[in-house]
């Protein structure tokens, strides 16, 4: 009797398609992944911990945000970036997550924010509020103190920060830490020679927003600065993104960056010896396996135009 299965003799079975579920894995702290069975290739958003700002006195620096990289589809990495490419991983593995800590504030210079990681991603943590120390690059960039130009950020991850300037003795105010998104803001004397520069502080840059668990959050802003003795006006706000705001100077408090965004932390003045830069706020680690789509019962005979559409649609297990 002749075969009516598309040429091959024996059971006819039909595909059964199925789904496997998106899933959202958000590491506050650091931990391991274990993959889903078919997941094959992941997305991600990683921020380092941000970097503490400064306390020199004469107009103290805020913090740098934390290195952001994202392989999101239509959303940015920091310092202007596109979306990296999706992460290869094999399905129900174990994969470790390193969440990198914010940096800590002293009476001097801020410390630069920790490292994150995942399956060898590494975003750099945030640089330190400084005058002329090492801690000033990072991620993105920390702004500077007294006199000196911004840290520098770390290409696709975050910008640089913003410059600070003394004339002679006058009052001065430092530079905002650098964001994901921005450059921190600069004294304008730092521009050029001319007039006293303004005493207050100045803001951080802006994070970057995604929506990789689903709704919109901005992440990696940079710190406010602050400036001398007094301020002609606000402190430096922190950068949208967590960054902490700059401190009034002499008896105010510097702001921290807030936990699990690579926020930096605001500068504080530091002239009585007595205040600490802000903390930079921790990291974060988000991946997402996207959906995906296949075909069970794929064992046996099967008829021919069943066969050709789910291998010409990629859902072909066997």
């Amino acid at each position: 009797m002749a075969s009516t299965n598309g040429g091959y003799i024996g059971i006819d079975y039909e595909p059964e398609a199925g789904t496997q579920s998106a899933v959202i894995t958000t590491f506050n702290s650091s931990g391991t992944l274990t993959t889903a069975a078919r997941t094959t290739e992941v997305q991600y958003v990683i921020v380092a911990g941000g970097g503490a700002g400064g306390a020199n006195g004469n107009g103290s620096g805020g913090g740098g945000a934390g290195g952001y990289r994202s392989s999101v589809p239509g959303e940015a990495s920091g310092g202007g970036a596109s979306a990296e490419s999706l992460s290869p991983v094999s399905g129900s593995t174990g994969y470790p997550v390193v969440v990198g800590a914010g940096g800590a504030g002293t009476t001097s210079d801020g410390a630069r924010g920790s490292v994150s990681s995942f399956n060898g991603v590494e975003s750099t943590g945030g640089g330190g509020g400084s005058f002329t120390g090492p801690e000033k690059p990072g991620g993105s960039g920390a702004g500077a103190s007294y006199s000196t130009s911004g840290g520098s950020g770390t290409s696709g991850q975050g910008f640089n920060g913003g410059a600070s300037y003394y004339n002679g003795g006058d009052n001065n105010g430092g530079g905002g830490g650098g964001g994901a998104s921005e450059v921190g803001t600069s004294n304008p004397g730092a521009t050029g020679p001319g007039s006293s520069p303004p005493q207050s502080g100045y803001p951080g840059g802006d994070g970057v927003a995604s929506s990789i668990t689903g709704s919109s959050v901005t992440r990696a802003g940079g710190g406010g600065s602050t400036g001398r003795f007094t301020n002609n006006g606000n402190p430096g706000q922190g950068g949208a993104g967590g960054g902490g705001n700059g401190a009034e100077p002499v008896s105010g408090t510097a702001g921290t960056g807030t936990a699990n965004t690579g926020g930096g932390g605001g500068g504080e003045d530091g002239a009585d010896g007595s205040g600490s830069g802000g903390n930079g706020g921790s990291g974060v680690v988000i991946i997402k396996e996207p959906e995906v789509s296949f075909v069970t019962n794929t064992g046996g005979v099967w008829d021919m135009t069943a066969l050709y559409d789910n291998v010409k649609a990629g859902n072909w297990v066997s």
